[in-house]
């Protein structure tokens, strides 16, 4: 059984952490963090209260922290104290607090990924060897689309998709940002020759998708020794 730790669990990826954690018999959920200041704190969630104190770091084996750059900040510093594995799907983190992760990531076991969708993954994967069939003649730019509150533009899978391409094509690679409305999440990766376009999408239709990949994350970093690990670790290897 992994004990399980939850950072915003009242925000709309924590509560689906929460609620399809809930359902898988190989978790138990024993931490509901939330930041200070808000109503729920103290209210009754499942078999725990929700609290705003670290301290129940203590309690769990793996923490799941899908929240903003500035709580994941005092989460890696909490992760680091308390000696507790780390799932980070928190996107929009400055240079800084990139290497904050790599520091932290030397005393405890840390799955960071921009984006935790499986299909996404495996893009990553298979791209540069798309790129690298095609060759140069074939020029390729990224549209992504987000929801309209999204903050951080592009977004940290469209610079990935354009890493993983440019690591091949020894090219930058334009990315193109969209938001509007309620869109979970559109990639599309355009090779286009003199005679031919290739279009590879991926579309995010709920984000259970984002959940089920971090959820398959805690439970393969559970037992794994100190050290920085993406998706494509936990796919893989």
């Amino acid at each position: 059984m992994i004990k399980l730790g939850i950072a915003g669990v009242c925000g709309k990826m924590g509560r689906r952490i929460y609620e399809l954690a809930r359902q898988d018999s190989e978790f138990e959920i024993a931490l509901a963090l939330e930041r200070r200041g808000i109503p729920e704190i103290g209210k009754e969630l499942g078999k725990i209260k929700i609290s705003s104190s670290p301290d129940g770091m203590f309690l769990i084996d793996v923490f799941v922290d899908f929240t903003t750059p500035e709580a994941s900040d005092a989460h890696l510093d909490y992760v680091a104290q308390y000696k507790k594995a780390l799932v980070l799907g928190t996107t929009g983190l400055d240079e800084a607090q990139v290497k904050k992760v790599e520091e932290v990531s030397k005393l405890v076991p840390v799955v960071f990924s921009p984006n935790m969708s499986i299909g996404v993954n495996m893009l990553f994967r298979i791209l540069p060897e798309i790129a690298k069939i095609l060759g140069p003649d074939y020029s390729v730019e990224i549209v992504e689309a987000h929801h309209k509150m999204k903050k951080d533009a592009p977004s940290g899978t469209a610079k990935k998709l354009a890493q993983v391409v440019a690591d091949v094509t020894h090219k930058e690679i334009p990315t193109h940002s969209i938001r509007l409305g309620d869109i979970f999440g559109d990639h599309t990766v355009t090779f286009c020759g003199n005679s031919e376009r290739i279009e590879i999408k991926h579309q995010a239709h709920t984000r259970d998708l984002f959940v089920v990949g971090a959820l398959r994350a805690a439970k393969w970093i559970a037992n794994k020794p100190a050290g920085l690990y993406t998706m494509q670790d936990v796919l893989f290897k």
